[in-house]
């Protein structure tokens, strides 16, 4: 399982409505994806503007290829994109070890 890790940054004053817009893209659209597995999205406490989106994925090419090459991607993108102050940085990892 890959982890696609999304450090997002918006613009001050949004919070509310980012994070109803960020939990109904993942919910109605991310979620068709081939290989999704789940989610999980945090907003910063010292940051308030600063969210941290994790999405579980089988294989880095389901995020890579087949969610960001597809149709779906633009649809993502319509919900959260106007929140954006800059572009995430996205990163992917591989689990090594997790507790219990």
């Amino acid at each position: 399982m890959i982890l696609e890790l999304a450090d997002i940054r918006i613009h001050p004053g949004q919070q509310a409505a980012f994070d109803e817009a960020i939990v109904r893209g993942v919910t109605t659209v991310i979620s068709q994806a081939q290989g999704f597995r789940g989610y999980k999205v945090n907003k910063g406490i010292e940051s308030p503007e600063r969210y941290v989106l994790q999405i579980f994925w089988d294989t880095l090419e389901d995020h890579t290829v087949h969610f960001r090459g597809g149709p779906l991607f633009p649809q993502w993108r319509a919900i959260v994109g106007p929140f954006f102050a800059q572009p995430p940085v996205v990163e992917h990892f591989e689990l090594v070890g997790k507790s219990d």
